[in-house]
């Protein structure tokens, strides 16, 4: 070993962020959102779950529940009709699989909740890949 390795401080490792955390990373991004992006979002709920619950696993067809990291559920505003009710709108993110892919990119944990919750809301709007890359941008 050498003399810098032994002099170099170990960083100090904690417990995994919880649910908790997760989910004020997630409002944090929500309100460093552009404002006439979220004024439409008034109707979107943020929920953390560990993982996706079988059933939506099985909707997906996803057999690994560490596959699928965030999900918008709801009614696209470019489904909805004019006379439809405006019911809740909720965006998952799902820790462990976050976590899980959290280690494998090596990027920082805010920033992939950034990519999940612009991603899951963009779902929303019906917007391009494109379009959801220029609101992460701007959220950054």
């Amino acid at each position: 070993m050498s003399s810098s390795e032994e002099s170099d401080p170990l960083r100090h490792f904690g417990a995994a962020p919880s649910a908790g955390e997760i989910e004020e990373m997630g409002r944090r991004v929500l309100a460093s959102l552009p404002a006439e992006f979220m004024v439409r979002c008034s109707n979107v709920a943020l929920r953390v779950e560990e993982f996706a619950d079988e059933e939506t696993l099985a909707d997906m067809d996803i057999d690994d529940p560490f596959e699928l990291a965030g999900l918008y559920r709801g009614v696209p505003l470019t489904e909805r009709g004019h006379d439809d009710p405006t019911g809740l709108d909720i965006v998952f993110l799902y820790r462990r699989a976050i976590l899980d892919w959290w280690a494998e990119d090596n990027v920082p944990l805010e920033q992939l909740i950034r990519h999940l919750v612009v991603h899951e809301i963009g779902h929303h709007f019906g917007y391009s890949d494109a379009e959801m890359d220029a609101v992460e941008n701007m959220a950054e």
